[in-house]
């Protein structure tokens, strides 16, 4: 896990956010790789109830985050569309958003673009999203994320390209994963109907990539440098590998990730600054 702030599900004091808007991503058939080379029982909070994702007839929606490690994602790409239009993480290619955070003093920017590329993970056609994260201007990590939308709704992570950088090195590729290699399995990073008390995975790598959420309110209302929103989804995120942070991040309907705060284990917070 890297300290990021993106539209990946990501569990560490300063991360994740995401994106906005509408339409298909393009066609299945022929894809594009982008430039870049392309667990254990949960621990923290108290273990939520087993829930079936979305009420889709998938039976792979059901997921237990107490399941001691027997999650299995087991994904038809018949099931898949083309596009992601899930109103709280809708991917349009081309779009741009910004966020800010501070963190040890110093000011954290990510930026965060849906490229036109697409990357097959398991017969299925994703849409990329590239996030570059900078601190005090200088680059520290630049990741390729991969998302695709069941025919329900429920938006799926199928992993990341990752890399760490120090004085313009690479440093580390950490967190990497790709659903379908070395073990690895997709999550569900945004249900089609979220509804307050179920649990999920969001990732499954495990050591790597383990992350679990929760539904906890919906029709709440925030303000972040970017404007004032209504009908914001908030949704709970820990990880067993970093059991003491727990964070909670706001959707906002027709826009996504808008803000993002730890609630245990430090006092980081995280703001959408621009949208296109």
């Amino acid at each position: 896990m890297t300290s990021r702030m993106m539209i990946s599900a990501r569990v560490s004091p300063i991360i994740g956010m995401a994106l906005l808007a509408v339409t298909s991503c393009g066609s299945d058939s022929d894809t594009v790789e982008p430039d870049s080379a392309g667990g254990p029982d949960a621990t923290s909070p108290a273990e939520p109830e087993t829930s079936a994702g979305s009420g889709s007839e998938m039976p792979d929606l059901v997921i237990d985050p107490g399941d001691g490690g027997r999650y299995e994602a087991d994904l038809d790409p018949a099931d898949f569309v083309a596009g992601v239009d899930n109103p709280y993480f809708p991917l349009t290619p081309g779009m741009r958003w910004l966020y800010e955070g501070v963190e040890d003093d110093e000011i954290e920017r990510v930026e965060v673009v849906v490229t036109t590329d697409r990357k097959e993970v398991l017969g299925i056609s994703a849409v990329v999203v590239r996030d570059t994260v900078t601190v005090d201007d200088e680059l520290v990590e630049d990741t390729y994320d991969w998302f695709a939308q069941d025919r329900d709704g429920n938006v799926w992570y199928l992993g990341e390209d990752s890399k760490e950088y120090e004085d313009g090195e690479v440093v580390s590729a950490a967190g990497s994963w790709e659903a379908g290699v070395d073990g690895a399995q997709a999550g569900i990073v945004m249900q089609a109907d979220p509804t307050v008390g179920q649990a999920y995975r969001q990732e499954y790598y495990p050591g790597e990539a383990e992350d679990l959420a929760e539904v906890v309110r919906r029709g709440e209302s925030a303000s972040v440098p970017a404007g004032e929103f209504d009908d914001v989804l908030v949704i709970k995120e820990w990880n067993p590998l970093e059991p003491d942070v727990v964070e909670e991040k706001y959707y906002a309907s027709g826009v996504g990730p808008i803000l993002e705060v730890v609630v245990e284990g430090g006092d980081g917070r995280v703001e959408l600054v621009e949208t296109p």
